[in-house]
């Protein structure tokens, strides 16, 4: 296991980027801990796996250093890294059997036959595949494959960091639920620093200790999963994490008040005057229909999830969500809404703004 200090990394993949905009990989310094469990989170071409290759030694970043431990491991290769890497397409010997690919890593480190025996055992129940150890990989479906990949990373016991970028995108969705079961109980076991690069909000917030947010290049946030959800620092981590994603509306802010269109919405805190683009943030969960006060509010839809509902409305020209219960009315006509204060988030040119206690 080890800590992963990024400092001051970027990268870009043009020979003489000019500014900011040619940088695939956005100037970032951060220490992950030793042994804590991260995801990367975000959309394509955020960054995530151009990250975990740099952290792999897959590539040598454009500016800074990755350290272990403290140690300079920049310009090292993969190899020398002593880390495992599952990658999103499964990557298997078609010759071997499927025990011989998970005892592959283990023989090249001349572990004993005994102990090589144990942990392929171990990880072949772990993927759900004991009885097909002795089976060529040849002729195996994708998602068999692939968690032959998965197996062959959780097998080492003495490595420094797990990477696996996107390793569950072929495999069905109630072994995806499975295998992240796994993964847990392996990081919990082991203590492994493990990075886990997906795009799905569910994988992320399910796997990891910490989520590491990325958006165009750059490391937004990097929290808890309540952390994400209850105070995003960026408005892409509010609309990305969460199902709908926050409400962000264009507001004028007036110390402890919001001004939406003609509405004046109530804050916990107060603000000075802010520059640039100001919106406030609230998540559907924390607004709620009522008969008397709150703001105006027009229903367009209402779709029942079964456990609750998701309200589609229209609050002052602007497309807002809002959940409410199962069993509460919705009304077609005069419906009105009030958002819960300590839960609206302020934001200038995207990025939280903490106000003063009032």
């Amino acid at each position: 296991m080890a800590k992963i200090t990024l400092d001051n990394l970027a990268h870009s993949y043009l020979p003489n980027p000019k500014s900011e905009d040619d940088f695939a990989l956005k100037q970032m310094t951060h220490d992950w801990a030793d042994g804590e469990a991260y995801a990367l989170l975000g959309s394509s071409g955020c960054g995530k796996s151009t990250l975990l290759n740099i952290i792999s030694g897959l590539l040598i970043p454009s500016q800074g250093r990755i350290l272990f431990d403290g140690v300079d491991v920049t310009d090292q290769p993969t190899a020398a890294r002593n880390i495992a890497q599952v990658f999103q397409f499964p990557v298997v010997y078609d010759t071997m059997t499927v025990k011989e690919n998970l005892a592959f890593p283990l023989k090249n480190r001349g572990l004993p036959a005994d102990e090589i025996a144990r942990r392929v055992q171990k990880v072949g129940a772990m993927i759900g595949m004991e009885a097909e150890l002795n089976r060529k990989a040849r002729g195996l479906t994708a998602d068999a494959k692939q968690k032959i990949s998965l197996g062959r990373g959780m097998v080492r016991e003495d490595v420094n960091a797990l990477l696996f970028d996107e390793p569950l995108t072929v495999i069905d969705p109630h072994m995806k639920w499975e295998l992240r079961t796994q993964l847990k109980k392996l990081h919990h076991d082991f203590g492994h620093t493990m990075i886990y690069v997906t795009h799905d909000q569910t994988e992320a917030l399910t796997f990891a200790d910490k989520v590491v947010v990325m958006y165009d290049g750059r490391v937004v946030q990097i929290g808890t999963p309540e952390e994400l959800f209850e105070t995003p620092e960026h408005t892409f981590v509010g609309y990305f994490i969460g199902s709908p994603g926050m409400n962000v509306l264009p507001a004028r802010i007036e110390g402890d008040r919001a001004m939406v269109g003609d509405g004046s919405i109530p804050l916990a805190r107060g603000y000075g005057a802010l520059k640039g683009k100001v919106e406030i943030g609230v998540r559907p969960e924390y607004g709620r229909l009522v008969t008397q006060g709150g703001l105006p509010v027009t229903v367009n839809r209402v779709e029942d999830v079964g456990r609750h509902k998701i309200i589609r409305a229209t609050f002052f020209g602007h497309d807002i969500n809002l959940v409410a219960g199962e069993d509460q009315q919705v009304p077609a006509d005069g419906a009105r809404v009030e958002f819960e204060p300590e839960r609206v988030n302020v934001y200038s040119d995207d990025w939280r703004v903490v106000g003063q206690a009032a």
